[in-house]
């Protein structure tokens, strides 16, 4: 197993989130050489600023956290977040697409996104909260199909995070192929990370990382 810090995106996306909260955040991952940091796509630049010649990788949300805004406008996010330094991109489903049973419209809506990175990690959001168990093996089946590195549970903003009932789910779709899991939203200690971790998430999305690994407690919301 890798370390403990290897598998943890360090993520600040509430609303408030301010210029200077936004350098302690890349300070924070390089004191603990996190895997990532992961921000809004506006902060992505300064990221990349501040992260220069360290191994960090620098993940943006596209659409987030609703998934509701038009494919073309999630395109020229993820356009400019790569330009501006990105390495990874995570993208929230048209979860309305998906209630509404048009599957050809959320599978497109992804792979429009994924065409113009085809060298990057795209992580895709299912918002699981929000699904059915169908619905969640529906939603995971359209993202590994339209190209997806990751699929990602939550955004850490609906309702609830992840589960690990999600995550056997995702795990239950992908079954031996090389899509992976991200889980995020509640994860906020040593105990919660670990179990993901041993059912075999690949990447934890959390603002509780140094918790985590220091096995102090967080009240943290994502």
């Amino acid at each position: 197993m890798k370390p403990l810090n290897q598998y943890i995106d360090h993520t600040l996306l509430k609303a408030t989130a301010t210029i200077l909260d936004i350098k302690n955040l890349c300070n924070e991952a390089k004191k603990h050489e996190f895997y990532s940091v992961c921000v809004n796509s506006c902060y992505v630049s300064l990221a990349k600023e501040y992260l220069n010649n360290s191994s960090i990788k620098i993940c943006s949300v596209i659409g987030f956290p609703l998934g509701a805004m038009s494919t073309l406008s999630k395109v020229k996010e993820a356009k400019q977040a790569l330009n501006d330094g990105a390495d990874e991109i995570d993208m929230v489903i048209n979860i309305g697409f998906l209630k509404s049973k048009d599957f050809d419209s959320v599978w497109k809506d992804i792979e429009a996104v994924k065409n113009i990175m085809p060298n990057n990690i795209l992580k895709v959001i299912l918002e699981t909260c929000y699904l059915n168990e169908l619905e969640i093996i529906k939603a995971s089946e359209l993202a590994i199909q339209s190209g997806a590195d990751y699929i990602k549970t939550s955004t850490g903003f609906g309702t609830e995070g992840a589960t690990l009932n999600d995550i056997k789910l995702m795990k239950s779709v992908i079954n031996n192929g090389n899509t992976k899991i991200k889980a995020s939203g509640g994860i906020r200690d040593l105990k919660t990370a670990m179990e993901y971790i041993n059912l075999g998430v690949n990447r934890l999305g959390t603002s509780s990382g140094i918790a985590i690994i220091t096995g102090n407690s967080s009240n943290s919301n994502y």
